[in-house]
């Protein structure tokens, strides 16, 4: 049974459960925008970003999963993108909850070659400055939610990262 968790990134149901893991994210925080009027702020786009990249890495995933290079790849770079989303939602967290002192302005902080936010500002405009972040179930704000699953998220990806170098070894 150790040896299937192991195996895991060599899955094309494992890629493709990130992938539609990060589209029902992306689902969720479009729905909280334009159905119950939550606008994002900065730090919740940046939080978008990384889950694009989520996605964006599922599919690499998925078209590499054959590969034990490609699973090295596509496993590393979906840890790092856990990483990315724990910092921006321990920000997020911290904001909301007064640990972490600072104000987000109204400007995105992208690059003008990596301009989401004026390409694509259905998904990625900031709209309002940082503050809080919606309830979704059981009192649990969305910010919390995220630190959660980013954690979470890094301790797999890590597990197995350090499951396919040893089996690498080998």
């Amino acid at each position: 049974m150790l040896n299937k968790f192991w195996r895991l990134p060599e899955t094309t149901g494992y890629w493709l459960f990130f992938l539609l893991l990060g589209l029902a994210m992306e689902g969720v925080a479009l729905f909280y925008q334009y159905k119950l009027d939550y606008t994002p702020c900065v730090v919740c786009i940046h939080t978008r970003i990384w889950t694009a990249a989520l996605i964006l890495v599922a599919v690499l995933g998925l078209l590499l999963h054959k590969s034990r290079a490609g699973v090295l790849v596509s496993q590393l770079l979906i840890l790092v993108v856990s990483i990315g989303l724990m910092e921006r939602s321990w920000l997020l967290l911290g904001i909301e909850r007064g640990f972490i002192e600072g104000s987000c302005s109204m400007d995105s902080g992208l690059p003008i070659w990596f301009a989401l936010d004026k390409w694509w500002p259905i998904v990625f405009e900031v709209m309002e400055p940082c503050g809080y972040t919606p309830e979704l179930l059981f009192g649990i704000t969305m910010a919390e939610a995220l630190v959660v699953f980013s954690v979470t998220m890094i301790l797999l990806h890590s597990l197995l990262l350090i499951g396919l170098l040893l089996k690498n070894r080998k």
